[in-house]
């Protein structure tokens, strides 16, 4: 080993030259990078269990990236011009980040809307050695149509999106963009790199029926792992998700 595993924070530039804010969890001899996607609305902190799970991942002997989405968190952009693509992108540009720091090894992992991103991604860029996703949407257009029948006129450009405090808004082009991605078919083309399904059994946002969606589209090796009890969020629950992807990554992905 050499030294401790500290964390660093940065920003590099997605496609669009917005500045990602990002925080990276290394020490100079690990050449495996874990990239962590947060969910819709979330942050990369993840409430503080993403920065957890990322000095974890250090005493394994990974590396964790976590960023930001534009939009989102500290990162520049507007969060109503999010869409499907602009969060793939994002996530491209990270991994550009981390092949251009020397790593020579990035697995993408994402939990909820990040997770469908990282799947998305994964499918595209061969550079992604595998993909554990996360109560991830496998029909995102069905999980948000709803929302766009309650909002109103087509003249209105912004759509509510109604949560706990409050609503946020995103642009109708966002549900034309969800629409041109087939979220399974992605699934199907990242073999024969290794993709982890996670998800909760009492997951009420995102049904476990997209579990299976994803799981049944894959090709090998592939693995599914239902945690009993858990909800969207793993309240209560989110150590027994970490334990199932470490244990995947030591299997596919030993340092």
């Amino acid at each position: 080993m050499s030294g401790s595993v500290t964390w660093n924070k940065l920003t590099y530039s997605n496609s669009m030259g917005l500045k990602l804010a990002a925080l990276l969890h290394t020490r100079s001899d690990l050449k495996t990078a874990v990239i962590v996607c947060h969910g819709f609305t979330g942050s990369k902190e993840g409430g503080g269990k993403a920065l957890t799970m990322s000095e974890e991942l250090g005493k394994l002997g990974y590396a964790a990236l976590l960023f930001d989405f534009c939009g989102c968190g500290e990162s520049e952009g507007d969060f109503s011009d999010i869409s499907l693509t602009r969060h793939i992108g994002d996530i491209k540009s990270s991994v550009d980040f981390c092949l251009e720091a020397g790593f020579k090894r990035v697995i993408t992992t994402g939990r909820s809307f990040g997770g469908t991103a990282a799947v998305c991604h994964g499918a595209a860029d061969e550079r992604v050695a595998g993909v554990s996703a996360w109560a991830a949407p496998a029909e995102p257009v069905r999980l948000f149509s709803g929302f766009l029948e309650q909002a109103g006129e087509p003249n209105h450009k912004l759509v509510p999106l109604a949560r706990q405090d409050g609503a946020i808004h995103v642009k109708r082009s966002f549900f034309q963009d969800l629409a041109s991605y087939d979220v399974a078919e992605n699934a199907a083309l990242l073999a024969p790199r290794p993709l982890q399904v996670v998800h909760g059994s009492n997951d009420e946002v995102v049904p476990v029926r997209n579990a299976d969606i994803i799981f049944k589209a894959a090709g090998q090796p592939k693995d599914m792992q239902i945690i009993s009890g858990a909800d969207h969020q793993f309240t209560g629950h989110y150590r027994q998700a970490w334990a199932a992807f470490f244990k995947w990554l030591k299997e596919h992905f030993p340092v």
